[in-house]
């Protein structure tokens, strides 16, 4: 039996009109689908690494479910280099649903010291590429982009090693005092200790010294450190090597010249 062509056309006509009044409307929905994040937070993790945490609220006013909703979150360095990054997949948003989420990113200090030191002593900010993709009525993809910037706290923030003081204890024998300060900028507490050796104008090790340290977030910090070295060794110029072993991030030395 053949179907008559009219039947055939009107057919095709209405197949048509339903696709292009999916389309419509899908692409309406995505002028209804709402998202917004919330203010970024640097964490701690248990081992110690940096918990990058921005929460995600997605609400779908559309006329579709959505599905496939996936974010991916790219931390970039000052020079726009990626220095991690972490994605955030939700299957299906059904219509009329608010969904809150988290997009998680962790990140080894010590990693981004390799890249450049100067994170340690100077506050700066750390870009943020967000890119998010979804499909609608299960036929149109959708993908978004935006990107803004979070707030780097130094840790070591105005660094500062003072002169140090020389005081003698016997014929052989000098105390030798180094004041210590700078500024916790960063968002976690730095605890661990700091090392000091001092050298003098061949090189050759005077003496050296280590004190603990507990410093809390947004907190100044200023100590001395103080050891005994022997009177012969010490010449009136050298250098001084600091060192810094904290439960975040190891570094040294810092070479800092005297004299």
């Amino acid at each position: 039996m053949r179907i008559p062509i009219k039947i055939m056309s009107l057919a095709t006509t209405f197949f048509w009109i339903f696709l292009i009044a999916i389309l419509i409307t899908a692409v309406y929905s995505a002028k209804d689908l709402q998202f917004s994040f919330g203010q970024p937070q640097l964490l701690t993790t248990s081992d110690n690494k940096l918990l990058f945490s921005i929460p995600i609220t997605i609400i779908n006013k559309g006329f579709y479910d959505i599905d496939y909703f996936n974010l991916t979150t790219k931390i970039l360095d000052k020079d726009g280099f990626e220095i991690t990054n972490g994605s955030t997949f939700i299957p299906v948003i059904e219509k009329d649903q608010e969904v809150n989420a988290t997009n998680n990113m962790t990140m080894d200090i010590n990693d981004l010291l390799q890249r450049n030191e100067n994170y340690l002593f100077n506050d700066t900010e750390l870009g943020i590429d967000e890119i998010g993709s979804i499909r609608i009525a299960e036929i149109i993809p959708v993908q978004a982009s935006t990107n803004f910037s979070i707030r780097w706290g130094a840790p070591l923030y105005n660094f500062t090693l003072g002169q140090y003081q020389y005081t003698p204890i016997n014929f052989t024998q000098a105390s030798i005092t180094i004041p210590i300060s700078f500024d916790n900028h960063a968002s976690f507490n730095l605890d661990g200790s700091i090392q000091i050796r001092m050298y003098n104008n061949t090189n050759g090790l005077v003496g050296g010294g280590q004190t603990d340290i507990e410093v809390l977030q947004s907190s100044h910090y200023s100590e001395c450190i103080e050891f005994v070295v022997q009177t012969m060794r010490i010449t009136e110029s050298g250098h001084v090597e600091v060192y810094f072993n904290t439960s975040f991030f190891d570094y040294g030395p810092i070479v800092i010249p005297y004299g």
